[in-house]
């Protein structure tokens, strides 16, 4: 069994002082998935470096206090890769990968085009970018997963108020038809869904902090685990854990009946 959990911490140093760590070490996973670090290197702890029985590999932001995404793991990776094309959001820390024989897990974080007209440009811009990317990894023959905050809601189903939430980033068409072509024409799997295609509530990942979002469970899907097809054809079991908080985001945990090193 291959489990691989995903989750944005929304600052490590916060998520650390809400016990994050013993959580995710009973958890027993093979692969850990963290984004939205907020820290860079010199601000890591030996711990956070060094998880006890786990190796760590992270790709931290430029800007302090921004963004960054890490990888924990059971097995050594064979290789880590930072960053996708070289370009302006390599500089943001949003993509580390990890090889694992005939295995790749990639740790992602899409931009959020919540806060700012630019930024949303900026998210329209790694969108564009990050297409040929992956058609690129799709190419590669290998088993592949992409876990993490996509800040993008597919579906309808996918979070509570669609309907007021047409014309705000991370429901927008254009998000969306971004997304459907990864599926559609690439043919990437939503692990996620795959499983569970009808999961509405329980499906949630993120809830604002304003008002009584949490309370009411007035969420959205944006983490997921994108897959291979041949990967995705061998998840047994999801979860997303809601029992305790460690950030606005819930850990999105998958089981595969998965070899790395098989043929």
């Amino acid at each position: 069994m291959l489990r691989i959990i995903s989750l944005n911490l929304n600052g490590i140093r916060a998520a650390w002082r809400k016990n994050v760590l013993p959580w995710l070490a009973a958890q027993e996973a093979d692969v850990i998935c963290l984004q939205e670090l907020k820290a860079q290197t010199a601000d890591l702890t030996p711990e956070m470096l060094a998880p006890k029985g786990l190796h760590a590999c992270y790709h931290c932001a430029e800007k302090k206090g921004y963004s960054g995404v890490g990888i924990w793991c059971r097995q050594s990776p064979e290789r880590v890769v930072s960053g996708f094309d070289g370009g302006e959001f390599d500089a943001e820390g949003r993509y580390l990968r990890a090889d694992f024989g005939n295995l790749s897990v990639i740790s992602l974080y899409l931009p959020s085009g919540s806060s700012s007209p630019e930024r949303q440009a900026a998210k329209f811009r790694f969108l564009d970018a990050f297409f040929p990317q992956m058609q690129a990894l799709r190419t590669e023959g290998r088993e592949i997963v992409l876990c993490g905050d996509w800040n993008i809601a597919h579906r309808e189903i996918d979070l509570k108020n669609w309907k007021s939430n047409q014309k705000n980033s991370g429901f927008l068409p254009e998000e969306r038809a971004w997304l459907s072509r990864l599926f559609d024409e690439l043919g990437w799997v939503d692990v996620y869904r795959r499983l569970y295609p009808a999961a509405t509530g329980e499906a949630y990942t993120w809830w604002s902090n304003r008002g009584q979002a949490w309370a009411k469970n007035v969420g959205w899907r944006i983490d997921y685990q994108i897959a291979t097809p041949g990967l995705a054809a061998t998840a047994v079991a999801a979860s997303v854990y809601k029992a305790g908080r460690f950030s606005d985001h819930a850990p999105l945990t998958i089981d595969y009946s998965f070899s790395a090193d098989a043929d």
